[in-house]
This record gives C-alpha cells, structure tokens and sequence, in this order.
C-alpha cells in the first residue's frame, strides 16, 4: 500500500501535501497527517483523524506535520500510531522522508528562505495551488499561525515561473497564488518587487495559463499592480477575497489588524468599480473577545451594506499564548450564534449575487461531470469534462449554486 495524505486547513497545506507525495513515493502503507492550527476545531479534527486510523490500520506508520505539529510536536507525537512529526521546514526535505528518517522539529522562527518546489500533479483537482510566500512577520493577538510557519518569506518569481509553466503544460488550466501573508511578498527578495509584479510578469512570461486566481488579501496592501491587473487583465480572475476579520474598528484594534472598516469598504468598491460584477469573498471571526451585541452589529452592518455573498466564517477560537486569548472571552454558543446570523446574511446576498447572472454566458472550470465553478468562483452545476474550460449559459441559481446548460 502506498502513501496516503489526509490535509487539514489552507491551500498553502494542500500545496505543500504535492510536495510531500512526491518525496514519500517510496514509503509504503504510510498515512502523512498534515495538520491545522488555526482553531481548535482544525486539531479536534486531526487528533480524531489519527486516533482513527490507528484502529483501522494499526499496522500503517502515521507521520504528523503541518502548522500544529511544529507548535506542539510532543503532544501530538504521544498520539496512539504516531511514529514520527515533523515540522514545517522539515516535511518539505527530500531526505525527512527516508525509511529510517528520525522526527525533525526544527525552530521555524529561524528560517529564513523559502525553497522552490517543482509540483506537477494535484490529486483530485482540477485547480492548481502555487506557493508564493510563506510565514508571516505581523502579530495578530488571535493568531498563533506566525509560530507555526516563521518569519514571511517570499520565492522568487523564476521559481515561479517555473512552476506554472509545468502545470500549464500538465494541463491545468487555473493556478492559485497562495501564502501565509501573500500581500506580504517581496521584500525580502532582490528589488523588492511587489505581489501585482510578480503577478504580472507571470503572466508575461506565461502566456499559455488561461486562469490566474489570488487567495487572500489584505484590504489596504493590494498594491496598484494588483489593482491594475483587476481592472485591466482578463486571466486574473473577477474574485477578491478579503482578509477582514470584523467590520467593528474596535474590534479590528483589539484584534491588532492592519486596516479599519473603511479601508476594506473602498477597497471593495475599488474593486468593483474597476471590474462590474466581480465576487466579493472575506474572512471572519465571530465573537471575538470583548466583543459585545453593538460591535456584532457594526460587523454584521458591514457585511450587509457592502453586500458580501462569499464570507468564510468562524466563530473564535483560543489559542494557547496569544494575547486574544487572555482577554475577556465571549460564550461558546454566542460565538456559534453570531456565526449563523453572519453566514444567514452572506448567503442572502449569495442568493442576490447568483440571481443577478442568470442569462448570462459563464466560464466554467469542470472539476467533475456535474459541476465545477465560474471565474467568479461561483459553484455551478453543469455538465462537463473534469478539468476543462467550457462556456455555459446560467439558466438558474437553487440552494447557493448556479444551474447551466453548456453553450
């Protein structure tokens, strides 16, 4: 039996589990957990997942890694089937992945580059991740992710290049930026070239890659490239998904963020008024600590008067050694409830979002025979071909999915 993978948690872990397919290809009967830390659930998850696997496959050696293995390896290394961990830096080394190869957890603060990994297959996928920078230098007080993934760090656009060439010629037809802090990128690099730089010599030099997408930003360093490439290049995608978090300034001080309310407000309708019709996504955190029903109000406000249809929402969660997590905490079922109110909210302007382009031609990218996903990344049920590009024409939108015929 082979290598097996089980990923928790962000596109960047579902890149970084290619990488480790391809260095594993010579274990056998080898399950790799590749492990979440961004909230408590993610690790409930996990520890499940392995406690799991344990029973029915006693015999199979389970390798534990990912962003909560590097902040607590002992802990998860006590797991029942457990034979090695291995941290963030470690899992992506060719030789971490011999027969006889000890655990390795090495201190992520101390890295300082990030190496380039030639990915040509993404099992089960249709959309390609590329890893553009990792780690992260802020110190958002929920957020324990900086410790698992180190100092922000960026590759350099030839890597990149490299790699998209070798997807494109693999056959993907959509790639995905992805990274810790991916507005973050470049610094670090020679002549500091920005996230829209790199974004658009990529598609210089790639001239074959019909679909380019960006997971994450943060609303006030989309640099002008990047707000050029929206308004004025077809191949990035109509989609602008946003690190928000809250809508309540307050909140946003306490939670140590970048921006304010009205910064990710103009930057919505920047976007907008560049590109008509783009798809607004954001991150959110619900009940936050301090949080009380008047500054919910001004998150869930602002979720209605921008008119988001794609949130991704999650009721708070401690960390363990972060500062959120030592102030005054909101209960669990108000967290869970404030959760509903938001998601009820973003799926009404979903339903708005949707209803809007009924009649109207859509590229679809199959990532089964039924259905797939639009530029704006809108789920779509559809007769296809796994992983090709189709026109379709929207006849209907039902249950947050659209309803097409092919054109």
């Amino acid at each position: 039996m082979s290598v097996d993978i089980l990923t928790f948690g962000c596109r960047l872990n579902t890149y970084e589990s290619e990488v480790m397919r391809g260095h594993a290809a010579d274990l056998t009967d080898t399950v790799i957990v590749n492990t979440c830390a961004v909230t408590g659930e993610a690790e409930r998850q996990a520890r499940q997942a392995i406690r799991r696997l344990h029973r029915e496959r006693p015999e199979a050696r389970i390798v534990v890694t990912g962003c909560a293995a590097q902040i607590a390896p002992d802990a998860w290394a006590s797991l029942p089937g457990v034979t090695r961990v291995l941290g963030n830096a470690e899992k992506l080394k060719p030789e971490s992945w011999a027969v006889d190869a000890p655990s390795a957890v090495a201190d992520i603060m101390a890295i300082r580059e990030t190496a380039s990994h030639l990915v040509t297959d993404f099992v089960g996928r249709t959309r390609a991740f590329v890893q553009v920078q990792q780690g992260c230098d802020h110190r958002c007080t929920f957020c324990i992710i900086p410790y698992g993934r180190g100092p922000s760090r960026s590759v350099p656009i030839g890597a990149i290049v490299e790699q998209v060439r070798t997807l494109v010629a693999s056959g993907y037809r959509e790639v995905v930026l992805t990274g810790v802090d991916l507005t973050s990128y470049g610094p670090d690099l020679p002549g500091a070239p920005s996230l829209g730089q790199m974004a658009r010599r990529l598609l210089a030099l790639v001239p074959d890659l019909p679909r380019l997408r960006l997971s994450s930003l943060d609303p006030v360093e989309i640099d002008e490239d990047i707000w050029r490439l929206i308004g004025n290049e077809p191949r990035v995608m109509p989609h602008l998904h946003l690190s928000l978090q809250a809508g309540s300034d307050l909140i946003l001080k306490r939670m140590k963020r970048r921006h304010l309310a009205a910064d990710a407000a103009a930057a919505i309708a920047r976007a907008r008024a560049l590109r008509p019709g783009i798809a607004i996504g954001a991150d959110l955190i619900a009940g936050f600590p301090t949080e009380t029903e008047e500054l919910f109000a001004e998150t869930l406000n602002f979720v209605e008067a921008n008119d988001i249809p794609y949130l991704h929402v999650f009721p708070y969660s401690e960390r363990p050694g972060t500062p959120a997590a030592r102030m005054p905490a909101v209960p669990k079922p108000l967290r869970k409830e404030r959760a509903a109110r938001l998601r009820a909210a973003s799926a009404r302007a979903a339903r708005r979002f949707h209803d809007g382009q009924v009649g109207s031609l859509a590229m679809v990218l199959a990532e089964t025979e039924s259905g797939g996903h639009t530029e704006h990344f809108s789920p779509i049920k559809v007769a296809g071909i796994p992983g090709k590009l189709f026109a379709a024409r929207i006849v209907g939108a039902e249950g947050g999915t659209l309803i097409a015929e092919p054109a």
